[in-house]
């Protein structure tokens, strides 16, 4: 294993903290209305207070050589909010982890021209600019909504013989589910909703604590885990399961770029965001495959770091160190990826991912579009509709091209309607750009 002795720079992926029940449709992750807790502040702010302790801590092992720890730097650090659903609660988490990674500092002052000094409020609070990425313009972080190819492999997963075996074997689990979910649906395909609504009661109702059998949570969080996994991964890297990690790839691509090009000031890049993209993120660069129990949800306030690394002498190329904190755990721990047992080279690493990045708002319209609402007189002949077929053989030739003409006309305005019903964004701008969305960024 190569000795690696210098890190240039970080990008963190890290899950919201604590809320309360939050709904998502089955079949279009269409989500409900939720809020954060104070619960979740608290995670988000110990996740913060680590990551400080970790990479802006000169003692620290895996400081960050060279960043400025005492006061944010806005050039060294750059953070970006999922703002799709969940949004609020995303927010706040990102806010919370930003207190504990540039707490109040008596630094933060300025001395006016009549000798004064100001402390900024609360005893120096940092406030860290943050750029709020929307899925109307941008999306990046939240690309698996309003996503027809994405909803037609949901409905292909539910279909699937794996998931049928596995439903009639969550049928006596459900069964007595029906008594704590109040009349909501108790079905494999609405795991997600049920082991979220029992989480969340079991944390935040103590009546309801009190009276929920043991091992119930856990049963109900195996079947969740089998779901999203199913949902959220797929065989191929470049697969539609994994549309959350695809569009994901390109924003940690683009950023490490960054942080090796000398010039470039970036150090330290936080991207706070829901479960989605971890999951997607674990199955596309190999993690599942030695650490088969991470398949399923992250927890609340879970963190994927990505470390980029110089080499010691005589190899001094970069290298990615991955690691991984499930919830509220204490330390990361390594995972590698790729098949590799030990850090990967940058250059490998982007090489092997870069092929499955969606880079672009245009490029996720066709991938989620496929080749839906598209066919031609071909298809019509040879689908199922025998009047057709019998008008386009039986008929003598002037019936015919009357008929071909007709048909003509249909399919073109099909496609007309078909394309004017494709998801449509405003604009054809990059997926990851440079320049923040200012017109909803909020200041910390």
């Amino acid at each position: 294993m190569v000795q690696l002795s210098k890190v240039l720079g970080v990008i963190i992926l890290a899950r919201n903290g604590d809320r309360y029940n939050y709904y998502q449709d089955p079949y279009t992750y269409a989500g409900s209305n939720t809020e954060t807790t104070a619960l979740g502040e608290v995670e988000s702010h110990r996740l913060g207070s680590l990551l400080r302790s970790t990479y802006f801590d000169s003692s620290s092992s895996s400081y960050i050589e060279g960043i400025r720890s005492d006061l944010v730097d806005n050039n060294e650090v750059k953070v970006r909010v999922k703002a799709g659903v969940e949004g609020t609660v995303v927010f706040d988490s990102a806010i919370a982890l930003l207190q504990g990674l540039f707490p109040p500092n008596p630094k933060n002052k300025i001395t006016l021209a009549n000798d004064t000094t100001v402390v900024a409020p609360l005893g120096g609070y940092q406030y860290v600019p943050v750029e709020t990425v929307e899925p109307g313009n941008d999306r990046s972080l939240e690309s698996w909504t309003n996503c027809p190819a994405f909803q037609k492999h949901i409905k292909e997963f539910y279909a699937s013989e794996d998931f049928k075996a596995k439903a009639k074997d969550a049928q006596p689990f459900f069964h007595a589910a029906k008594d704590f979910v109040f009349g909501r649906p108790t079905t494999l395909e609405n795991a997600w909703n049920i082991y979220d609504f029992v989480n969340s009661q079991l944390i935040h109702n103590k009546t309801y604590a009190h009276r929920l059998p043991p091992t119930f949570v856990e049963q109900a969080h195996h079947f969740a885990n089998y779901h999203e996994n199913g949902v959220f991964s797929d065989k191929d890297i470049v697969g539609i399961g994994n549309i959350a990690g695809r569009t994901l790839l390109h924003t940690i691509l683009s950023s490490l770029e960054r942080i090796a090009f000398n010039r470039d000031p970036l150090q330290f890049m936080v991207i706070q965001t829901t479960y989605q993209p971890f999951i997607s993120f674990f199955h596309q660069t190999g993690i599942i495959k030695e650490h088969p129990e991470m398949k399923g949800i992250p927890d609340y306030s879970s963190a994927i770091a990505i470390e980029l690394r110089r080499g010691s002498p005589p190899d001094v190329r970069d290298f990615l160190r991955i690691k991984f904190k499930n919830g509220t755990h204490p330390h990361f721990k390594d995972v590698h990826v790729f098949g590799h047992h030990a850090d990967i080279p940058l250059t490998e690493f982007i090489y092997r991912a870069e092929n499955a990045a969606i880079t672009s708002n245009k490029q996720w319209k066709e991938v989620c579009n496929g080749n839906f609402a598209t066919f031609d007189v071909a298809e019509m002949v040879t689908g199922n509709d025998s009047t057709m077929r019998a008008m386009l053989t039986g008929g003598s030739t002037l019936v015919t091209l009357v008929c071909l003409f007709i048909i003509t006309k249909l399919v073109r305005r099909y496609r007309q309607r078909a394309r004017e019903a494709r998801v449509r964004l405003d604009g054809e701008e990059n997926i990851n750009v440079n320049v923040p969305v200012m017109e909803k960024t909020r200041l910390i």
